[in-house]
């Protein structure tokens, strides 16, 4: 049975799903270039400015559940386009904001709609695509980030000529585009759940997140031993330990549980999900690379930005060229290369000191690694084994996923770093470590459905 809801035509669905998504990606990417204006315009310190950002993934952790299960009980498009008009009215909140406190409203707002829109996109691909067609819908969403980060800092310079306030307003109009055509076109056929929502379920599932990614924002990783033990962090593990036993017991007697423990007991799921946890510590491990360039190259900060640019176009060059491969011979072939392009990435970083030659490779390398296993091949993997009512919640649980790896690698790799004598020779280890995770990683992926094997049904349901 096809799973294409209608007949509508699929390249206008996929331009609007690409256009949201950019949106939101440059959200991200714009931010780095904007933090010194931020910082100026309202005379704040490093520790308050690096809220900017962390407002914004705290939101976003914490929503990713609750969007994506609404998205499954009162339809994709509804949801999506509300998180495109919420993303807007954070960046209008953003660019008026008077005083810090208002300008963090504004991010938080844009980081629960960027939840929002990441896995809904997915869910659409696959409510509007065949299953041969996934792959390849799934590469063309994957290479927005490869895209986003190579033009997002060349639009912020252009804008921040006339201030930084109009790189958040420019939102605005191409939400409104978004919204306009996306309500025409966008699928909208669903089947309401006459069944309770499982607000218990929620809201522990919100507390875990919010207490989890709080505690990693707060470490220290110069002082890691006290940081581990400040009330903060101690705190913080009580309300997980508290709230994981009631998230449990809702998800097992609720009737519409946030999600079912039946998908993580799915031998293909459960090393997805371990490989989406490795494949966010490799992703946030990146944004160590121009201090690396800095301090083995002599190059200004500026300057080492601009050697991220081979890994940015690996990025949007190979997530299409993944995706189409993706149809033809299944997840388990793309995600093996993937993992040890990622791995061999990691080995030349760790090593590259001194070769500036093996640092641009071995940058490739990660770029068309990381195209590989966030631009299609995880997504892929959670839509042809999650229920067609639990596409939404499958797409959220990969983002929520590769959001631990890339909190636990930003802890990791700093406090690496951070207790060897020499800072370079810190990087290096931490990254050699990286290379140990990514190989462990590829060895599990053996394990994963061969194309063969991989069928467009669920717990004997057609898809």
């Amino acid at each position: 049975m096809s799973t294409v809801e209608g007949t509508k035509s699929q390249t206008p669905i996929l331009f609007v799903l690409f256009l949201g998504v950019l949106m939101a990606a440059l959200d991200i990417a714009i931010l780095g270039p904007a933090i010194p204006a931020i910082r100026d315009a309202f005379s704040l310190g490093e520790r308050q400015v690096s809220w900017v950002f962390s407002v914004w993934v705290l939101a976003n952790l914490v929503s990713v559940p609750l969007m994506s299960k609404m998205a499954d009980r009162y339809g994709r498009k509804v949801i999506y386009l509300f998180d495109i008009a919420l993303f807007a009215l954070g960046g209008v909140v953003v660019a008026s904001a008077s005083g810090f406190a208002v300008l963090l409203i504004g991010r938080g707002m844009q980081g629960a709609a960027a939840s929002g829109i990441f896995p809904v996109a997915g869910a659409v691909i696959g409510d509007a695509f065949a299953p041969e067609k996934r792959g390849r819908a799934f590469g063309v969403l994957g290479s927005v980030f490869g895209v986003a980060f190579i033009i997002g800092p060349i639009l912020a310079g252009m804008m921040l000529t006339i201030g930084w306030r109009w790189l958040y307003l420019g939102f605005f109009p191409i939400a409104l585009f978004v919204i306009g055509i996306g309500w025409k076109i966008l699928p909208g056929k669903y089947v309401r759940s006459e069944k309770p929502l499982d607000r218990v379920g929620l809201v522990s599932l919100a507390g875990i997140l919010l207490a989890a990614s709080y505690a990693i924002s707060v470490l220290d990783t110069s002082q890691l031993g006290e940081s581990l033990t400040s009330w903060r962090v101690i705190n913080s593990i009580l309300i997980i330990a508290i709230l994981t036993p009631i998230l449990i017991r809702s998800s097992r007697t609720a009737e519409d549980p946030v999600f079912r423990f039946e998908l993580f007991q799915n031998r293909q799921v459960a090393i997805a999900l371990l490989i989406a946890v490795g494949a966010g510590i490799c992703e946030a491990a990146f944004i160590f690379f121009p201090t690396i360039a800095v301090l083995a190259y002599n190059v200004t900060m500026s300057e080492a930005s601009f050697m991220l640019l081979p890994l940015m176009l690996a990025v949007a060059i190979g997530s299409p060229l993944a995706g189409r491969l993706l149809d033809k011979t299944g997840s388990k072939l793309i995600v093996l290369l993937s993992l040890t392009l990622l791995g061999l990435g990691m080995l030349g970083i760790s090593t590259s000191p001194g070769s500036e030659p093996v640092f641009y490779l071995a940058s490739v390398f990660i770029g068309l690694g990381l195209a590989g296993l966030l631009g299609s091949a995880l997504s892929y993997i959670l839509m042809h084994e999650a229920k067609k009512d639990e596409r939404a919640v499958s797409q959220g649980v990969i983002t929520l996923f590769i959001s631990i790896g890339q909190l636990m690698s930003a802890a990791m790799v700093g406090a690496i770093a951070a207790s060897s004598e020499f800072e370079l020779d810190g990087y290096r280890t931490a990254f050699s470590v990286i290379v140990v995770i990514t190989f462990i990683l590829t060895g599990s992926a053996f394990f994963l459905k061969n194309k063969a094997e991989e069928k467009v049904t669920v717990f004997g349901s057609s898809q």
